[in-house]
Formats: structure tokens, sequence, C-alpha cells
């Protein structure tokens, strides 16, 4: 996997340190992760907060960095804001604020991405694009010992063509410059997953979101 991404990076141009590899671990036991982690991986996404909080009693002795990547629901923000590293699917002021105000002063602050719905799909979480500056900013100005914001996240609809596939990152990329030229420090686009990795990276992805590709496909 790392030679595919690897690959990518070289072919859009890029430094290939220049995109992170998030393995998506769900729905797999810890052995799994255990055994990505002794092959150099560190950095894991979940989709579903008990099952993610389960895994990291079960890894607490390995040095992991963990990323909700799935729908997050206010009821439960205190354990997410207590156990993860990383949270990419913040897409209402409600939940930042929750998380900033539930982060233990103790802890590094927790880095945020806004998920935004790039696709326009009813059935998709995430913010629309027109509805995203005004939340970025309500974001940002939330207490940074507790929360950070550092970027956006998507999840396209599925897409025949490379022309296709490479929209809606590239409306993502179009979004984040837009916010950074009103003065936000953003470093971050989480998109991409295993059959669009290439696309996202050609389109300027810090971060793809692997599973399968890593794992294998889920009985």
């Amino acid at each position: 996997m790392k030679g595919r991404l690897a690959s990518a990076c070289i072919a859009a141009g890029r430094d290939v340190d220049s995109v992170t590899l998030l393995a998506v671990s769900k729905m797999q036991g810890p052995e799994a992760v255990r055994d990505a982690a002794a092959a150099g991986q560190r950095a894991f996404g979940e989709n579903y907060v008990q099952e993610a909080l389960d895994k990291m009693a079960a890894l607490r002795d390995l040095p992991l960095q963990w990323h909700l990547i799935g729908p997050l629901q206010s009821n439960k923000t205190r354990v997410v804001a207590e156990a993860f590293d990383w949270v990419h699917s913040v897409d209402r002021l409600k939940i930042a604020q929750r998380l900033a105000d539930q982060r233990p002063a103790h802890l590094a602050p927790l880095q945020l991405c806004l998920q935004v719905n790039v696709s326009g799909e009813a059935s998709k979480s995430g913010v629309a694009p027109a509805e995203l500056p005004a939340l970025a900013a309500a974001v940002a100005a939330l207490p940074s010992d507790r929360v950070r914001l550092r970027g956006l996240m998507a999840i396209p609809a599925p897409a025949d063509t490379a022309a296709a596939r490479r929209a809606p990152h590239r409306l993502l990329h179009e979004l984040a410059d837009a916010l950074r030229a009103q003065g936000l420090p953003l470093d971050t686009l989480s998109m991409g997953m295993s059959d669009d990795l290439e696309d996202a990276v050609a389109e300027g992805s810090t971060l793809v979101r692997v599973g399968t590709a890593i794992f294998g496909r889920r009985g």
C-alpha cells in the first residue's frame, strides 16, 4: 500500500512524504491492527465509537494515533473528546463546541476536520459548501488549547471516470484554499480511499483513508 501511495505522489509531482496514510480499521479486530502496527502503521481510522474504544483498550500498549472518521452524535462527544486524537466528521458547530468543552485539559488539543458534502447527496453527512465559511470561522474561534481546526474532509459519491472522481476532490481543495485566503491556517485535506486514492492525491489530498487495500475486503 505504501508503494501505491508513493507512486501516486510521484505521478502527481508531489513529495512522497506529503500524504499521510490513515488505515481504516473499522470491523477489523485488534490483532489485525496490531499486525499493521508491526509493519510500521501508526494512524488508524474508526467509524464506530464503541468499537474503537474497545480496540483502544486492547491495544493500549501501542503508541497509536486514533481518528474518528464516522458520524458523531452529540451524546458520544464526551468519550470521543477523552479518547481520540482526531475527528474528521465535524459538520455542525454544536459538535465542535461540545468537543472543545469536554476535551480534558491534560491532553493535547483535539485535531478537527470539517466534513463537507461535496456531492450534494441528501443521504450524506457534511456541511454544504455554501455554509462552510461560517462554520469554519466559528470552529476556528473555539479555545485552541482544547480543539484545533486542521482542515476539511469529504466522502464523494462513487464515479466511473477519472474526471468525475477528481471533480469533488478539486472542489474540496478549492474550498480549503478559499478558507486559507480568509486567514484560516488549514493544512489537511482528508480525501481519497482505496478506489480513488490516485485521483485524490492528484488533487492535493494530504491524508488518504484506506481500509480495503490494507486489510482486504471484509466478510
